[in-house]
């Protein structure tokens, strides 16, 4: 059988390893328990929790034991990485809320039955009774000051200063490790590429204190062309609960992909074959629009679901001319709103009138086949008798008007 780690590698999750050698015969001969740690500082995942996801679901299915860590305890101080400012600190009851949500999604992509079943963990049950003394005299000794100021989290902080509070985050997520190694004998921690000195420390913490093999696997973050991360749509990130990213703006944004990065979300984000997908995308002109197409399609189904996608794809078909009109994404307005920045305002394409008027001044905002270039125009009294029309925002966006 394959090696999970050649599947890591070829489909592009791999960004950062230690000890590899030593790692990949050891994901070759054996189950190996391994964890990925989420902090809940909100009530869904989101697409940077996405690829770490997809590679506990790949562990998995080659006979590794997932093991999902919730930040109970660590979410109570918040993670300094990647951050300009400190992390807006929660009540138990908002952690434990955002942590049950988070089980509920991860379900669609890990099973929590079988051999190898996932097991949920929440680090609040052994954090949050620590005695302070024998943390720092059992954890706090193997830990190197001087050391700990050269990790990117820190350096990033220095300049507007870094509290002691966080400075604790690192002894806290190699404490997990640690914990999560006595357990259930993991040896492993998989993350994002942003939490890469965290989880040095982890490892360190095992091997010196236990004189044990421990071992972490960073996967690629999801970026776009300009280096930027990948997930932030016009209304904010893209969230994989559909209360908060709505399923038909989730399937447009990847149906909306630059084209070089079609192939590496289809390898990093869908379990499609890799023979597929190299003949999907070996194309650079109008049948890239297939792939993503298909894309889209696979993401969201294994998202949402099945029946949800298939939905998506009808209404995007069928507001770009490819399907039935009556599949069009649809938003229904008081009679009342006459102003088409209003309109757009009420169906969620502009965050104000004053974002509305500019788009209207950019002649980017038509209503049915007339372009609007008065900021302060209105839909004429004959389709407000009709009691429906299309809005066109740009090239993406068409949205079935029903007047209530």
């Amino acid at each position: 059988m394959k090696n999970v780690f050649d599947v890591l590698k070829e489909r592009g999750f791999i960004k950062q390893t230690i000890f590899e050698e030593e790692l990949y015969e050891k994901l070759g001969s054996e189950s190996v328990p391994f964890y990925i740690g989420f902090d809940p500082t909100a009530d869904s995942l989101h697409i940077g929790h996405y690829i770490p996801i997809m590679a506990m679901a790949w562990m998995q299915k080659f006979g590794h034991k997932p093991i999902a860590l919730f930040g109970g305890g660590t979410g109570m101080i918040g993670d300094p990485s990647g951050r300009s400012d400190m992390r807006q600190m929660m009540t138990v009851e908002t952690i434990n809320h955002n942590i049950a949500c988070f089980k509920q999604q991860m379900s669609r992509f890990i099973s929590f039955e079988g051999e190898n079943a996932a097991i949920i963990a929440n680090n609040a049950d052994w954090l949050l009774n620590l005695n302070y003394v024998n943390f720092l005299r059992e954890v706090g000794v193997y830990f190197s000051v001087n050391k700990m100021l050269t990790a990117e989290c820190f350096k990033q902080r220095m300049e507007k200063g870094l509290t002691f509070l966080e400075f604790n985050y690192m002894l806290m997520q190699g404490y997990d490790f640690l914990h999560l190694f006595k357990e259930y004998g993991c040896v492993l921690e998989v993350g994002g590429d942003d939490q890469w000195s965290n989880m040095l420390a982890g490892v360190d913490l095992i091997r010196r204190k236990e004189k044990q093999s421990a071992f972490c696997l960073t996967c690629t973050l999801l970026l776009n062309s300009e280096g930027k991360k990948m997930g932030k749509t016009q209304k904010g990130a893209l969230w994989l609960d559909e209360n908060k990213c709505s399923v038909y703006d989730f399937y447009q944004y990847f149906r909306n992909v630059e084209d070089v990065k079609v192939e590496e979300c289809m390898r990093l984000l869908t379990f499609m074959e890799m023979d597929e997908i190299k003949e999907l995308t070996k194309y650079n002109d109008e049948r890239m629009n297939a792939a993503k197409e298909r894309l889209a399609f696979e993401v969201t189904k294994l998202v949402h679901g099945e029946q949800k996608a298939i939905e998506a794809q009808k209404q995007a078909r069928a507001a770009f001319g490819g399907g039935n009109a009556s599949d069009m994404p649809t938003a229904e307005i008081d009679s009342s709103l006459k102003g088409v920045a209003d309109i757009l305002v009420a169906v969620g394409q502009a965050k104000s009138k004053g974002e509305a008027k500019r788009l209207i001044e950019g002649g980017g905002v038509s209503v049915d086949d007339t372009k609007i270039t008065d900021p302060f125009g209105c839909v004429s009294d004959e389709l407000l008798a009709k009691k429906e029309f299309i809005l066109h925002k740009g090239k993406k966006v068409h949205i079935k008007i029903i007047i209530k």
